[in-house]
């Protein structure tokens, strides 16, 4: 096997614009719409962080969904239609493929033990439960099963939060007649 310098690839970081690529049509990896509207989130939140990986004909190795969401608004004027990209060589088509498995295999899952941790320290630093749904997109009723609180204390936490106007009096002087 020839030896290679593995960090090659980030000397081709360039920054393109978007229609110039091409999705693959052997990605297996689905993506739910609310993710994608996380992802979305991501991004904005805390910049473009990992190129987009594709051949040199362009084809998306990895990052199809970075790509995806890069052609909606806000985002498609924010980055001015472009994206980074880093072009790989590989030598056959099956090395493609593997190549688009292995990125998604090795994003792993995340394991319940650790997110409830999570979880705990976000509402012992009295984060409001919308915001921890909005910034993590997890629906509310995933943190409940993640908090190991009791439903009437986690349905507390929820409603802690939450402002109410001020009931106005009403007397006979000031109802109309």
């Amino acid at each position: 096997m020839e030896e290679k310098n593995i960090l090659d690839t980030i000397k081709t970081i360039q920054i393109i614009d978007r229609d110039l690529l091409k999705a693959n049509d052997y990605n297996p990896n689905m993506v739910l719409e609310e993710n994608l509207k996380l992802l979305e989130r991501s991004i904005l939140n805390n910049g473009w962080t990992a190129p987009i990986v594709v051949t040199k004909d362009l084809v998306i190795i990895d990052g199809y969904h970075r790509w995806l969401v890069s052609g909606r608004e806000p985002l498609k004027s924010l980055l001015n239609n472009k994206v980074p990209i880093v072009i790989v060589e590989h030598k056959s088509h099956k090395e493609d493929i593997y190549g688009t498995i292995t990125h998604n295999r090795a994003r792993g899952t995340h394991l319940l033990d650790p997110m409830k941790k999570i979880i705990k320290e976000l509402i012992e630093s009295n984060v409001p439960i919308q915001e921890i749904s909005k910034e993590l997109g997890m629906r509310e009723e995933e943190i409940f099963r993640l908090s190991d609180f009791s439903r009437e204390d986690f349905l507390k936490l929820m409603i802690k939060d939450y402002s109410h106007s001020k009931a106005k009096k009403i007397t006979s002087t000031n109802v109309m007649k």
